[in-house]
């Protein structure tokens, strides 16, 4: 169900809750799930003063193939995921997927599903800068 699919997008700039949630509004829709990654300033126990998101050149890709995979339940009516790339500050959106359903539970389920997918698949890299000044790759898939 591919036309569930509202919104879908990896780019360098500031994401927006308010355009997903609008991206996946639907009279038809009971509930709604919405999920926001945030950067925070700390990775395992370990201060971060910043990091960064690159993308593979075929992630979008993998993001649509996700999407559709999560769509493959009829249940869903709408779906939106946007990733950031570039430079991040703490407190910064980095990702946020929405799924509207007809009802909380799929909506739920739907959610949690594109945004576990969406961290195992899609090839997009996160660069981690700590306090002390070490940093690392973290692979998301």
């Amino acid at each position: 169900m591919t036309e569930a699919i509202r919104l879908l997008d990896i780019r360098d700039s500031a994401l927006s809750s308010d355009e997903v949630l609008a991206a996946i509004s639907d009279p038809a829709a009971g509930g709604t799930a919405l999920f926001i990654g945030t950067v925070r300033n700390h990775d395992h126990d370990r201060p971060v003063d910043e990091l960064s998101y690159e993308a593979h050149p075929d992630a979008l890709q993998h993001l649509r193939k996700v999407a559709e995979r999560v769509c493959e339940n009829p249940a869903v009516i709408a779906l939106a995921a946007v990733h950031r790339t570039g430079a991040l500050e703490i407190g910064d959106a980095a990702v946020i997927v929405a799924v509207a359903a007809a009802h909380r539970d799929v909506a739920f389920a739907a959610c949690r599903q594109l945004i576990d997918d969406l961290k195992a698949e899609v090839p997009i890299w996160k660069h981690q800068h700590f306090t002390d000044g070490a940093s690392e790759w973290v692979g998301a898939c």
